[in-house]
């Protein structure tokens, strides 16, 4: 009985990016993730690509990139195509219109089975050692990336699969059939919080097909999780919102080139993340008090837009774009802020809010984000209400008792916001589905 008790659940990840290759945000909650629940579990993760240089303390990762074609078989094709138990590689130069089978016993059906095994395979591998995860090919990809797991799955040991956003799910519901392992879904964005209520279209029916197979759904927070319920139509005993954490960071502080105060939009520039509502914010701030700059730091399909709009240039100046930064030019950002803005219309968590309270900034973020509900000492508003989130704003600026207040009581909130809270709660989800 105690070997039972002690014995670590094996779970199969499945994640869509990982750092150091790419750091987006999902790859950075996946990452977080993995590195808190390797203590607890076996764990092995499958993605589309990785850095075959990169290493992992506790976990293994494997990227499609880097596979060759006879890493992938299926238990069935192990039996079938014994002369693959024979060869180390299988040369990736062939031709494979022209490439010569094995005789497989001068089988000729298994000579054929082979032949297409191989072609099949090598151009589902070729696929993922193209740059970019997100073009307009990734349908095809997610699909691949599916094909592939299950052929994998079926040589692999694990009690649970566990997937991270719409890009895994299909690969999921696929591994779940194949093998009646449980699964569960990670919800770190949803096309609800990327399109708007009506949102439909073949993502929304993935996101759907995923939840409605799948055992566990994990939102990051509950505000996603009433979105699963509402917008999804999944049963609430199958949702279960845990809350992301935030990497301790080394904090430091940088005297601003400019005398101004800074206020700081850090995020993709997208629809859901409210760019054009904080360039309103930033007007009205401006009415009250000259004594302040804005940046807005990112890219996405919104930058070239709010640009060309022209609207910012209204702002005398006093409004900057920075474009993408990577994560040491978003901490010399963060070191010199002094109010954190996060006006997002639809945000499951918003991570960034918990980075700049690390950096002792005081955040003004929408009621419609995750980060709500963890940062109690947070101001907050709508984020339709402009007028309130500017108030906020200048009150944090102007007025040095709340702003001391707002930045202790975020300090106190963040404590219990870690990797390592949110993976007991993953991992007590495991043993309710592997017991």
């Amino acid at each position: 009985m105690s070997d039972q008790l002690t014995k670590k659940i094996k779970v199969l990840t499945l994640g869509w990016e990982f750092p150091p290759l790419i750091n987006g945000g999902l790859g950075v909650a996946c990452y977080g993730l993995c590195k808190a629940l390797a203590p607890l579990v076996s764990l092995e993760v499958m993605v589309p690509k990785s850095d075959p240089k990169a290493s992992y303390d506790g976990f293994g990762l494997v990227g499609l990139n880097n596979l060759r074609i006879d890493q992938v078989q299926t238990e069935e094709q192990k039996n079938r195509f014994s002369a693959f138990k024979s060869l180390t590689e299988i040369p990736l130069s062939l031709d494979p219109y022209s490439i010569e089978a094995p005789e497989f016993d001068r089988n000729p059906t298994l000579a054929e089975e082979w032949r297409t095994f191989f072609i099949e395979t090598r151009a589902q591998l070729e696929a993922f050692k193209m740059d970019d995860l997100y073009g307009e090919d990734t349908g095809v990809k997610v699909v691949e990336f599916s094909k592939v797991l299950v052929k994998l799955a079926h040589g692999m040991d694990f009690d649970v699969i566990h997937a991270h956003d719409w890009m895994t799910y299909l690969a999921g519901v696929e591994i779940k059939k194949a093998t009646g392992k449980p699964l569960v879904l990670h919800l770190h964005a949803s096309q609800y919080d990327r399109a708007g209520a009506n949102a439909r279209g073949w993502i929304y029916d993935l996101e759907k097909y995923g939840m409605d197979h799948c055992d566990r759904v994990i939102p990051v927070s509950y505000y996603t999780g009433t979105i699963v319920r509402d917008h999804y139509g999944i049963p609430e005993e199958k949702i279960k919102p845990i809350h992301n954490g935030a990497d301790e960071v080394k904090t430091f502080h940088t005297k601003k080139k400019f005398p101004e105060k800074l206020v700081l939009f850090l995020g993709r520039l997208t629809a859901q993340k409210g760019p054009e509502f904080f360039l309103e914010i930033a007007a009205k701030v401006l009415e009250e008090n000259k004594n302040v700059r804005f940046v807005m730091a990112g890219s996405g399909e919104k930058l070239q837009q709010l640009v060309e709009s022209g609207a910012f240039k209204g702002l005398g100046g006093r409004f900057h774009f920075t474009g993408f930064l990577n994560k040491d030019q978003v901490n010399d950002l963060l070191s010199m802020t002094d109010v954190y803005c996060m006006p997002s219309v639809s945000e499951p968590f918003g991570l960034s809010a918990l980075e700049a309270v690390q950096f002792r900034i005081p955040a003004v973020i929408s009621k419609q984000s995750g980060a709500a509900e963890v940062l109690k000492g947070a101001l907050k508003a709508d984020f339709w209400d402009t007028n309130l989130m500017a108030k906020h704003i200048n009150d944090l600026l102007t007025d040095d008792v709340l702003r001391k207040n707002v930045i202790e009581q975020s300090e106190r909130d963040i404590r219990d916001a870690t990797w390592d809270s949110a993976a007991e709660k993953v991992n007590e989800i495991y043993k309710e589905l592997v017991q």
